[in-house]
């Protein structure tokens, strides 16, 4: 059958070029409770301002104990996910939102990879054309094998098929949905899936968060909330747990973390990460439409605001995109806020399109005026020659979707201090100052062969988009998921890595 990819043709990023980084400047602070205190409405222009946390700190104070460094990191292998491609109940054009369910799948714990994963399916289709996608179904661990060859890995086997348990809700969030997911089994609420909902050109005036259960017979979707009163760009890519020890002494209790970070830098350039609570004592649900009160841990300046590259993550290009997030912990106390995604790593980006004479060449959209299409690495414009786009009658047209392009990109894991957000829970860093301390290319470990028929949209060799997909990890095991995009045809495959 002909499957219909998930992106919208041509959509328009609308977003502002800006300059290269700059961390200079200062943003003020203020001593606001952080015990659940009430939210009031604030500029969404405008770079929120960090909270203290509960437990003083003195400066330099170590929290969480070492680092989780790269070489704490074994690649144990991939395994393939299970079913057809019907739509919309299929894995292919999937991968959205994924996490791990440790109460999953007692009777496979034996094989060492205990525990589910909850994965979404085909995103949603605007328009009607696929108005039930992104349903979730639970699926068993399969042993990884290492290696590239699809032939010989296992393949998981559904425990949950799939549901569409947001039937009726977020109903006009459906072009190129942006989903997270997050277990949690709380004794104030019992097990819940936390979710997060937003799509690419995203409404300001639709709340982003809700819960589920994880008995997708009968998932009773609960909440729709939004967190506090920041800009929905900036909160509903990806979710992840917060250790509860540590969110007890930093954020008041607020142990789930969410956040998004879309090409363009309209949410932050740079991941995000905003602490929340949707409870209350007894374990209920806010009521719906509450703006509930978050942590900012980490929050860059949004390129919307400011036409510089400035108060960003260190090396920022706008096509960078970071699909998923987990706070990493070990037995022997090491810990790393880990963002897995696909980065941006040419000397030049631009938006526009791919150039048909080779990677480097750049290829601007002609038709946009209104800001700089084209910028070195270093956040300087590209000399003239580069701006005249390359998509005329005469050169055959364009051969990509448009959107942000550089001239490589390349899949990385970036890990960040847990010390460091600690310091901006507790006023003593700003929310755009931590930076990452380590980085890993894993594109050595990835199969890197999309299907031909979407080469147009994602790209191919050094110029290859959308490599990863979300991130779900085992803390107790200490395994990492990551879901590589258009690995198995159209559908995702997971990569698995030992961390300890």
């Amino acid at each position: 059958m002909e499957m219909k990819i998930r992106w919208a043709a041509g959509l328009v990023c609308g977003t502002l070029m800006v300059f290269g980084c700059n961390l200079a400047g200062a943003i003020q602070t203020d001593s606001a409770s952080p015990d659940l205190p009430q939210s009031t409405p604030e500029s969404q222009d405008a770079v929120p301002e960090s909270r203290p946390a509960p437990a003083e700190m003195e400066a330099g104070q170590a929290i969480s104990g070492a680092r989780l460094q790269p070489e704490d990191f074994t690649y144990l292998g991939a395994f393939r996910l299970p079913g057809g491609d019907d739509l919309p109940r299929t894995f292919a054009y999937g991968g959205n939102a994924m996490t791990f369910n440790p109460d999953g799948d007692p009777a496979g714990a034996a094989d060492g990879f205990p525990g589910s994963l909850f994965v979404t399916g085909h995103d949603r289709i605007p328009y009607g054309d696929l108005p039930d996608g992104d349903q979730v179904a639970e699926v068993s661990i399969p042993v990884p094998l290492a290696g590239k060859n699809l032939e010989t890995m296992n393949t998981a086997e559904f425990l949950q098929d799939f549901k569409n348990i947001a039937a009726n809700v977020f109903t006009e969030l459906d072009e190129i949905p942006k989903v997270g997911m997050v277990y949690l089994n709380r004794e104030e609420t019992g097990p819940l899936i936390h979710l997060a909902w937003g799509e690419h050109l995203q409404p300001q005036d639709q709340a982003s968060h809700a819960w589920f259960s994880p008995d997708l017979s009968n998932p009773r979707v609960q909440g729709f909330w939004f967190i506090g009163w920041q800009d929905l760009y900036s909160v509903n890519g990806y979710m992840f747990e917060i250790p509860d020890e540590w969110a007890r002494a930093h954020t008041g209790g607020r142990v789930l973390a969410t956040g998004r970070m879309r090409d363009g830098g309209q949410g932050g350039m740079g991941p995000v990460i905003l602490a929340y609570r949707p409870w209350l004592e007894d374990g209920s649900p806010m009521p719906t439409g509450t703006h509930l009160d978050e942590v900012p841990l980490l929050l860059y300046e949004k390129s919307s605001n400011t036409e510089e590259i400035t108060r960003c993550m260190q090396g920022y290009q706008h096509p960078d995109e970071w699909e998923g997030g987990a706070w990493l912990t070990t037995e022997g106390g090491k810990s790393a806020v880990l963002f897995a995604g696909t980065k941006a790593t040419g000397n030049k980006y631009w938006y526009g399109y791919v150039n048909p004479t080779g990677a480097d060449q750049v290829c601007v959209d002609a038709h946009v005026t209104d800001y700089p299409t084209c910028r070195l690495a270093d956040g300087s414009i590209c000399p003239a020659s580069d701006r005249g786009g390359c998509c005329s009658e005469d050169s055959g047209g364009c051969i990509s979707m448009r959107g942000w392009w550089s001239n490589r990109f390349d899949t990385q894991f970036i890990l960040y201090d847990p010390d460091d957000l600690a310091r901006v829970a507790a006023g003593e860093m700003e929310t755009w100052q931590p930076q990452p301390y380590a980085s890993m290319d894993i594109d050595e470990h990835l199969l890197l062969s999309p299907p031909e028929w979407e080469i147009q949209m994602v790209g191919s060799g050094d110029q290859r988009r959308y490599r990863i997909g979300d991130v779900a990890f085992d803390r107790v095991s200490g395994l990492l998921y990551v879901l590589e995009q258009y690995a198995d045809g159209a559908k995702p495959l997971v990569h698995v890595w030992q961390i300890k």
